[in-house]
């Protein structure tokens, strides 16, 4: 039986590596104004870009009424993160800031990044189950 290894990001980050991409959440104009989005612009997020890879940085849009809008843009994220083992996602509270969500809300959408052992993404404490 193959172990699954608990891949965390940090709480707060501040500082990248030369291989690391902060996944934030954003709103699908790319205004990256707040919260995440907002430190984003410090790796390269583009100003009017609000999904995919910008520099270090990887923009999933949250700002929808439910949590089920933002899966097929985390669905495509978790496929861009298996196209690019060299990369290290460390993934934030998506959608748990501006955007009103709870880590109830958001953690399932991520959970084939724990069932499919993705190890290149880095998870919220909270988006993993409890035990």
């Amino acid at each position: 039986m193959e172990t699954t290894t608990k891949r965390t990001s940090p709480k707060w980050i501040d500082t990248l590596q030369e291989n690391e991409v902060f996944v934030f959440g954003s709103n699908s104009a790319g205004f990256h104004g707040g919260g995440a989005a907002r430190l984003a612009m410090k790796w390269g997020a583009v100003w009017g870009q609000g999904v995919g890879l910008q520099g270090q940085t990887y923009a999933i849009p949250t700002m929808f009424d439910t949590a089920a809008e933002i899966k097929p843009y985390v669905d495509e994220f978790l496929t861009f993160a298996k196209a690019h083992p060299e990369l290290k996602f460390l993934v934030t509270e998506i959608g748990c800031g501006i955007a009103g969500f709870t880590p109830a809300d958001i953690a399932p959408l991520f959970q084939p990044a724990i069932n499919e052992n993705i190890e290149n993404v880095y998870l919220p404490e909270s988006f993993w189950p409890a035990g």
